[in-house]
């Protein structure tokens, strides 16, 4: 029991001398000026502390919005026959390109053609009437009342001829646009009713993708912003295009707003309906200042990076920006050809000389010199 109070007196004795010593040189630090730390560079001996250090990069850098959507044709319609009858003929291959105006099915007319055939014969001689008319009552023979009848004949024979056209019409499905043609869901000589899916047609160059991002990026949304777009049919491949319609309304359910965008698709490689993943670019920096974030320092509300001048550490104060697969912008505090230290900054006091050391150095090796 003697023994363990001894060496219990023993340590106290050499704890209270140690921080003796520790006071005493607090004290002539003190005594020398605040400058005399600095003056003599670091630790003593003329040490320089090993740290890694790298010069600023000049780079993209940008924010980014992800997003999930749908592509959709640029153009799109379901051709359904306004009249009833029979398929005559049809005259498109599918998944082919057609025409605009280009007849896709025909449907039997004979009889709107015989009723065009009746109306134009009934015209001609209605406008024989009306100029025979027109001819005695400018000679006097004839009254203004029955040259006001064959003339009203006449133009009803005139729209009789436009209604049989306008019906004849109808006995024809043509495309509305250049496109593609999808599959046909009727055959040749099948009885087709007023509004039966006969095959849709579709304008896939370019194409669009709908999604709808969160309201918080509402300010920074416009027309003509870049995005780019990935889909699973094609893992390895992004496709770009540009925004051309936000809707002026916010979805009240899920707060947030709807765009369409617009993508070139030359090769025909996107379809409609194919999930999309969007990156939108609300901002971008082409030249932004960047640093590893191991060199971003928080210090007393502050946030510094130690600058390497003349082969001395210097703290200096920095502004944030965007941030970047382990890189954070620089705004304010730094320029490009500043060097920077990446580890060893608790080590380097401000003013102390350092000396830069290869990532990968064995503690054995030699450092290299520091860079101004």
């Amino acid at each position: 029991m003697r023994r363990i109070i001894v060496a219990v007196l023993a340590l106290g004795v050499l704890a209270g001398g140690g921080y003796g010593l520790w006071q005493f040189q607090q004290k002539a630090q003190e005594k020398s000026g605040p400058g005399a730390s600095a003056a003599r560079g670091g630790p003593p001996g003329g040490f320089a502390v090993p740290v890694e250090a790298e010069p600023v990069r000049i780079g993209r850098v940008a924010e980014e919005v992800l997003a999930v959507g749908s592509i959709r044709s640029n153009e799109s319609v379901l051709l359904r026959p306004e009249v009833m009858g029979r398929i005559a003929t049809i005259s498109f291959g599918e998944g082919t390109r057609v025409m605009a105006g280009e007849t896709l099915v025909q449907l039997d007319d004979s009889i709107p053609r015989a009723e065009l055939a009746q109306a134009e014969a009934n015209l001609a001689l209605a406008q024989a009437n009306a100029s025979r008319a027109q001819e005695l009552f400018t000679r006097g023979a004839g009254s203004g009342a029955v040259r006001d009848q064959a003339t009203a004949t006449l133009r009803t024979g005139v729209a009789s001829v436009e209604l049989a056209r306008a019906r004849l019409e109808k006995y024809r499905l043509a495309a509305p646009f250049d496109g593609i043609a999808g599959l046909r869901r009727v055959s040749p000589g099948e009885f087709v009713n007023v509004g039966q899916e006969i095959v849709n047609v579709e304008s896939i160059d370019p194409i669009k993708v709908d999604f709808r991002v969160p309201e918080g990026v509402l300010a920074s949304l416009r027309v003509g912003q870049q995005l780019s777009v990935r889909v699973d049919a094609f893992p390895d491949r992004s496709f770009s295009g540009e925004i051309y319609a936000i809707d002026p309304a916010a979805d009240a359910a899920g707060r947030s707003i709807a765009i369409r965008a617009r993508l070139p698709n030359p090769d025909g490689m996107l379809r409609p309906g194919l999930f999309a993943r969007v990156v939108l670019t609300v901002r971008e920096e082409p030249r932004a200042v960047l640093v590893p974030e191991a060199a971003v320092v928080p210090f007393g509300g502050r946030i510094l990076v130690m600058k390497v001048v003349d082969g001395k550490s210097t703290p200096q104060p920095v502004t944030l920006g965007l941030r970047r697969d382990g890189m954070v912008q620089i705004t304010e505090g730094l320029a490009e050809g500043d060097v920077v230290i990446t580890a060893g900054q608790m080590k380097a006091q401000p003013g102390a000389a350092v000396a830069v050391v290869p990532p990968a150095a064995q503690p054995g090796a030699p450092p290299r010199p520091a860079g101004g």
